[in-house]
């Protein structure tokens, strides 16, 4: 539910790829426990949701995406998860792994850590000139060497959905292990992980399912050679509380998401594309409740302020989350809309107005001698790692230093990466 403004309006909350609202049954569920908690005791708590920690929430997971409950594990979010499936795996120095341009800098990190572990080879499927992930380059490229290919259902770039039922297909008949980020696209698209034929499935749990924070979830394909206390059964779990409000939020979105709901993109597309000086981000063939943006002249940052001032919310996406996108290579930042099934026709409208309003003041004041615009353009965008040959990460191959560093930024609530020297 969107909450009022100081305006007595509604806010237009068009950013649930980035943090979904949560709902007031499911806010609920959260104080209650935290309460419990800090009266009682963490024991006490576990106690009292002894159904739903070991059994219930397990089986709204399987539910959630068609496999059985005894297949999916807590942990407190999606990187977390994909991170412990890693350590569970060892590549050798000949094998090769393969991302995809859409990956996030959390799992890019991690798999740059495990090819620096390992010593084998990290490749960058290619994107075709419409945006789409390459599937002939994959086939012609792909052999027994290919070890691991990690995909992004729904990417947070520009709201591509990925072919990941055809990639899974296309893996079948050889050893590589394929995982798959649905961070974005579970409780938005259907995420059926057993017919994408994936070995682990990672989501969060705050975002389109609005959950609290620190809890995502994953499918693992059950393994005959992994033993049952490998490294991915060891993924550090959500706190107790935030498990019980996870099952609530699960609980809703199985109650709401059933009706047919009108696709808005298309309205959010046209009020993007009819407003002079804007320009939308490609985003593939088949595009989904993510819309990436950016002005030729006014810094996504100010638009993004006066848009909240407003009761418009949005974010402002920053090239290191997904630093091998091409989007993520534009000389500026650029704004995110995302769309959740909660959001209506008015809310576009809004926005639509809104937007107009703040281009409207932001030439105001830039033309104004005596008071600069309020985001003037700063120097943006800093260097981000192009691709080498054969679309491969960074320079050279096995054994290189891994190019990216990360170190979180608390100012903006992401991770910078550098060039290692």
């Amino acid at each position: 539910m969107n909450a009022p403004t100081h305006h007595g309006e509604r806010t237009a909350h068009l950013d649930t790829a980035g943090t979904g609202r949560m709902p007031d049954a499911v806010r609920t569920v959260l104080a209650r426990c935290t309460a419990l908690d800090d009266r009682l005791g963490t024991a006490a708590l576990q106690e009292s949701l002894g159904d739903v920690l070991h059994t219930r929430i397990h089986e709204r997971l399987g539910a959630l995406l068609s496999v059985p409950a005894a297949d999916t594990i807590l942990a407190t979010g999606a990187a977390q998860a994909f991170e412990a499936y890693l350590h569970g795996i060892t590549p050798g120095p000949g094998d090769r792994i393969w991302t995809t341009p859409h990956e996030g800098v959390a799992n890019l990190t991690a798999l740059h850590a495990l090819r620096d572990r390992t010593r084998c080879r990290l490749e960058v499927v290619p994107l075709r000139p419409d945006g789409d992930l390459d599937l002939d380059w994959m086939r012609t490229h792909l052999d027994e060497d290919v070890a691991l290919v990690s995909a992004v259902h729904l990417s947070p770039a520009c709201g591509t959905v990925n072919p990941v039922h055809d990639i899974g297909r296309l893996l079948a008949p050889h050893r590589a292990r394929y995982t798959v980020d649905a961070s974005h696209s579970a409780g938005r698209l259907p995420v059926d992980a057993a017919r994408i034929g994936c070995h682990l499935l990672t989501a969060d749990g705050w975002r389109f399912l609005r959950g609290p924070h620190t809890t995502g979830f994953a499918y693992i394909a059950p393994t005959p050679h992994l033993a049952p206390d490998a490294a991915p059964y060891r993924a550090a779990a959500p706190e107790p509380a935030a498990v019980a409000a996870l099952d609530a939020a699960l609980a809703h979105h199985t109650a709401t998401a059933r009706p047919p709901h009108e696709d808005l993109l298309p309205l959010l597309r046209a009020a993007v594309r009819h407003t002079p000086g804007m320009e939308l981000l490609a985003g593939g063939q088949e595009q989904a409740a993510i819309l990436a943006f950016r002005h030729a002249q006014i810094p996504a940052a100010a638009i993004r302020r006066g848009l909240a001032r407003r009761g418009v919310v949005l974010a402002k996406t920053v090239a290191h989350e997904t630093p091998l996108h091409p989007a993520g290579r534009v000389t500026a930042p650029a704004l995110r809309a995302s769309l959740h099934h909660d959001n209506t026709a008015q809310d576009i409208d809004r926005f639509r107005q809104a937007l107009a309003e703040v281009l409207l003041e932001e030439r105001g004041a830039a033309a104004h001698p005596a008071r600069p615009a309020r985001g003037a353009l700063a120097a943006a965008g800093a260097a981000t790692t192009p691709l080498g040959p054969a679309g491969r990460a960074g320079p050279g191959g096995s054994g290189a230093p891994s190019p990216y560093r990360a170190r979180p930024v608390r100012r903006r609530g992401h991770l910078t990466l550098h060039r290692a020297t």
